[in-house]
Order: C-alpha cells, then structure tokens, then sequence
C-alpha cells in the first residue's frame, strides 16, 4: 500500500460512504445466490476446490462470482472499522474496544443463531465455524494488530497474504498438541468436544487476519478531506496491480495456489486458470478477488445510480440482511418439503431468479431496520448489526 499524507479531520458522525455500502450490498446479492444454490441446488453440488472436469460451466461461473464474497467483505469490514475509530477522540482506544465487542458478538452469533440457521438443531451436534466466525476471530486480531504503526501493518497483512501458502504442507493430526490451533488458523478440519459435539473449521483465519489488516490500512483514503481523485487512483492503481499480479502467478504456475494445467477445450482451460483455492484463501484467491473488488469500489464512488444506491441499502444493515436471508431460505424450502413438493433447481438461471426475486422481496425490511438504526444512535448495540 502506497504512502499518505496525515490522516485528515475525521468524517462526521452521521455519514456513511454510499460507495462502501453499496459494494457491501453487491457482493451479499452474490452471497444470497450461492445459498440459494446450496439450498436449491444441491444434486448439482460443486466440491471444493471446484472441479472443472465435471462442473458445467454456468454453475462453476456463478461460484466464482460468489468467491468475491467473502474477502471483499473482511476487507470493508476492516476499512470501516478504521473510519469508525477516526470519528473518536481517542482512536486506538475506540478501535480496540469496538473491535473486541464486536469480534465477540459475531462469534457468539455463529455459534447460535446462525449455526441452528444452518442445521435446526438443538443442541446442535455439529456447530460449522464459518464467514462470520473468520470476521469475528479477524476483529479480535485486529483489535490489537491496529495499534502498530501503519507502515508495520501494511508489511503483515501483505506478509501473512502473500506468505501463508509456504505452510500449505504443514498439518498436524488429531491428538497433536497443536492440532487445535491449526485447524482454527489454517488447516480446515474437524474438532471433536466430547461425544456429541463436532466442530467443523469451513474458515481457518490466518490468511483473512492479513485481509482485514489491508483493509484498515485503506481507511485514511477514505477519511474526510482525502483528495477524492487520489483516493480514485490508488483504488485503479491497487486493483490493477493486483489482478496483473494474479495474472502472472496463475501463469507461472510455481506459487500462491494449487498448480493447473491445460484442460481438453479453451473453456475447460479458461476455467482451471481461475480455479483458485478458498479454504484458506490463497494468495491467488485474495489477489483475485480483491483486485476486483478494489476497481468495482472504485467504479461505484464514480458512478452510483439508482441499482447502486439500493444495493447501498442492503449494505447499511449487512448482518440483519444476513441472518434474515439464511432463515427465510430455510423457511421456503421446509415448508416446500412440508407440503411435498421437491426442492429442487435444474438450472443456474433458476438461481439467479430466484435471488433475484428474493432480493426485492427482503429489501423492505432491510430498508426498514437501516432506517431504525440510523436514526436510533442512542441505542449502542444497533452498531454491531
């Protein structure tokens, strides 16, 4: 990340960054359609990594678009939280305590409310530790990453990004001192509490504490006063580097990711080139993903029309639009099941529909909580949704 000046007088308290919310909103729309995948779509289940040999390409096309989901959301998770402490007197303090608040209250939602949104059980025999676990675990380093020097922690977010794949071999079996702990950080896997409970790591945490990182780095771009058309060309200049970073590592072949190979058709081999690796993400999945997130950001601060100002919406209240969409997804298809009729999709562009459809129908109640909370500053715990 480049140098920049003194961070400027900080934004006033009311003032949220359309752009920000609006890119927040756009990549959740993506989210909502690969749950509606998994939810009605499961005989055309991909795996993981996908594979090109037996994916259509339709499917494997609307899972790329999904990947951008969740590094593009830790990465404004972080960069909000730098614009959130720069309206406080104290800013380390206010940072830190936000942030650890924060961290703990998205664990505890996994945990519960949206693990039993997952699985409807309870007790739950399984509990799978997924995105909003990694925000969640994220904040909580960063609460205290965030108090280095800017410089410093520019240098560990790239370092952890660019350098956690050089641990890819290592793992630690069941029973290993440091089994826990790896599996939580970086090697996806199983923790068994007790006989009746199982602990599923879907998001080991390191490479997305290097994300957050960056993007609380990205903050004082944002700040008020930041020269708009400098703040435009770091946004081009960083997401241009990095997917010509990406370009020439994928065809390098040598690191940042599993290695691919020419498939039987253009296509097939088109696809294997951006079959890139999510858990953890590599560093071609960040570079990737982020590069395109840093120039759509970049695209919606110049141009924010109608779509993008309800997308914005949608991006106001981010984790209640969250928690809303998994529970009604599960509503629709258990009642479906109830009534006997088959849950089930036979096209990508059913899906598609569907979110579509879904997105309109659930945006009067999101406009309606992002309202509340805008005008209820008084209320604190309003912040943490």
């Amino acid at each position: 990340m480049p140098h920049t000046p003194p961070p400027p007088a900080p934004l006033p308290a009311q003032r949220r960054i359309l752009s920000i919310d609006a890119l927040r909103g756009l990549v959740m729309v993506f989210m909502l359609a690969d749950h509606v995948r998994e939810t009605f779509l499961l005989h055309l289940q991909v795996t993981d990594p996908m594979d090109v040999g037996s994916t259509q390409p339709a499917l494997f096309v609307s899972r790329l678009i999904a990947h951008l989901c969740a590094p593009v959301f830790i990465f404004l998770t972080g960069l909000s939280a730098y614009l959130y402490a720069s309206r406080q007197a104290d800013e380390k303090g206010a940072a830190t305590s936000f942030l650890v608040k924060r961290g703990l209250f998205l664990i505890a939602l996994e945990l519960t409310v949206i693990n039993f949104a997952w699985t409807a059980r309870f007790p739950p025999t399984v509990i799978y530790l997924q995105v909003i676990w990694a925000i969640g675990l994220s904040m909580l380093a960063l609460a205290f990453l965030a108090r280095l020097p800017r410089g410093v922690l520019i240098a560990l977010g790239l370092l952890i990004v660019a350098g956690h794949n050089l641990l890819d071999p290592l793992h630690f079996a069941a029973g290993h001192p440091l089994h826990v702990a790896w599996a939580v950080l970086h090697d996806r896997g199983w923790l068994d509490i007790g006989d009746t409970l199982r602990l599923r790591t879907s998001y080991p945490v390191l490479p997305w504490i290097g994300i957050i990182c960056l993007g609380y780095t990205c903050g004082p771009w944002f700040a008020s006063g930041f020269p708009s058309q400098l703040r435009q060309r770091y946004l081009l200049g960083w997401g241009a580097a990095s997917l010509a970073g990406f370009a020439l590592l994928r065809t390098l072949n040598g690191y940042g990711d599993r290695p691919w190979s020419a498939a039987a058709s253009v296509g097939e081999t088109a696809l294997a080139f951006f079959n890139v690796t999510k858990y953890p993400p590599s560093l071609l999945f960040a570079a990737l993903t982020l590069g395109v997130g840093l120039l759509l950001l970049a695209l919606l601060e110049r141009r924010l029309p109608v779509a993008g100002a309800k997308l914005a919406v949608l991006g106001a209240a981010p984790m209640f639009f969250y928690i809303l969409h998994l529970y009604v997804l599960q509503l629709i298809a258990r009642s479906m099941a109830g009534a006997g009729f088959a849950v089930r999709m036979d096209a990508v562009w059913q899906v598609w529909a569907l979110t579509a459809l879904l997105a309109v129908l659930l945006y009067p109640a999101v406009r309606t909580f992002a309202a509340f909370k805008a005008r209820r500053r008084d209320l604190a715990w309003l912040k943490y949704l």
